[in-house]
């Protein structure tokens, strides 16, 4: 199972004290007592290990007898994740930051069904971000995946225009997800289209020649996933 994973921004020192909301959870309903080692990481890279000396309903005290740093990882994967509905977003971004995407960026496509005002927007980023600083710890990753602010449909199209190796699913599409040569370097941009498929006009917009990731056509919450995996399998998981 591995140890179990906090966030901390600051790990400098020999002891460090894990309070506040991370903290609580830890002795509380995690039940992290004495003598259980955690790994504690700012999710950027750095982390330290050793055991904890010190509980209460508080948080908890770590004596620090292990640190080290990860390097982020290449091709960064950004993955632009249209909007689903209920419970399917939270589904789509755990998956997502469990198999490695580096960046989430939700897109309220044409045929989203999201009603978009500054209240329903805040609350939607804020669940997101959630979501994925918790997948990350569970995922034990020392790189926290991020969410980025809701995009518009021009603000994917620059996306794709930046990116090392733009990627774009779409279910008529006749060339293979898997037979794209992928960058050793630099932003693949995979955009996943919402329930009701990508409109013709942000097809037009994205001018990219689109990809087709199999046979069967894949809920939005999990083609995401899917594609992810292909890419990551002939990339960063060789």
């Amino acid at each position: 199972m591995g140890l179990p994973v906090f966030y901390l921004a600051d790990l400098d020192g020999s002891e460090l004290v894990l309070d506040g909301a991370e903290g609580r959870h830890a002795a509380v309903v995690r039940r992290i007592g004495p003598g259980e080692r955690v790994r504690l990481t700012d999710g950027r890279g750095s982390f330290a290990e050793g055991p904890v000396t010190a509980a209460s309903k508080t948080g908890v005290t770590v004596s620090v007898d292990s640190r080290g740093t990860v390097a982020a990882a290449t091709p960064r994967l950004v993955v632009v994740q249209a909007l689903p509905k209920g419970e399917r977003a939270e589904l789509a971004v755990e998956m997502l930051t469990e198999v490695g995407a580096d960046l989430v960026v939700p897109w309220n496509a044409e045929r989203s069904q999201f009603r978009s005002n500054p209240e329903r927007v805040a609350k939607t980023l804020a669940k997101w971000q959630a979501w994925a600083f918790e997948a990350s710890k569970q995922s034990r990753r020392s790189w926290f995946c991020e969410v980025a602010p809701i995009a518009s449909t021009s603000e994917v199209a620059q996306l794709l225009r930046d990116a090392a190796l733009p990627v774009l699913l779409h279910e008529e599409a006749k060339t293979p997800l898997s037979s794209l040569e992928l960058p050793a370097a630099g932003d693949i941009v995979l955009v996943v289209g919402p329930e009701g498929g990508i409109s013709p006009a942000e097809l037009t917009a994205f001018a990219v020649d689109p990809v087709l990731l199999g046979d069967t056509v894949l809920r939005t919450s999990t083609a995401g996933v899917a594609a992810a995996a292909v890419l990551l399998s002939r990339s960063r998981w060789t």
